[in-house]
């Protein structure tokens, strides 16, 4: 990889669609998650890809590459939120219950979670996948959305909560089509 590096660095093409070909379907994947409308995450996407092949010299091998490009595609992802929607991040305090923290996820298929998580409001499924996702802190959230650490973290509680719900609709439907079959 670090020789591809290097010619994208010279402005190489096979070597720039190489890497393009080889992460896009991983750097899509983030904007896919930020982003509901598909047509949205494709621009990002786009524009993310520019980005990295704009500032590739500046990369220095300090750390992955790969994180590098994912780090690019998630701001520009928030960029983009910012830009075009107003977030929602509001904290309803009477819907926090922070000892309410089951783990959620743990016998649901890929597509499932990932479609729970599409789900999700805007501002909840931004702080989901900055935190469970990217891995990122309560104040690194907040910094890089302009909101409070105790925002971010009732943003999380929330958005788990809503997975909750999301859940226990889609095994009730589920429950609710099994019986209709089989009465």
């Amino acid at each position: 990889m670090e020789k591809n590096i290097k010619l994208c660095k010279a402005g190489n093409r096979k070597a720039q669609k190489a890497l393009y070909d080889f992460y896009s379907p991983i750097l899509f994947g983030i904007c896919r998650r930020y982003l509901k409308n598909t047509a949205d995450a494709e621009d990002v996407f786009i524009h993310g890809m520019f980005k990295i092949f704009d500032n590739i010299h500046k990369y220095k091998g300090d750390g992955s590459f790969e994180g590098w490009m994912k780090r690019i595609m998630v701001n520009e992802s928030l960029m983009h939120i910012r830009k075009h929607k107003k977030l929602n991040l509001t904290v309803e305090w009477s819907q926090v219950n922070d000892s309410q923290d089951p783990v959620i996820l743990d016998q649901l298929a890929e597509e499932d979670i990932k479609d729970i998580i599409m789900e999700l409001p805007e501002g909840y499924r931004t702080v989901f996948n900055l935190y469970v996702i990217e891995g990122y802190k309560h104040r690194e959230i907040g910094e890089m959305l302009g909101i409070s650490i105790n925002t971010s973290k009732s943003q999380l509680i929330l958005a788990k909560k809503k997975m909750r719900e999301f859940i226990k609709k889609k095994d009730l439907d589920e429950k609710a089509s099994y019986n209709e079959r089989y009465k």
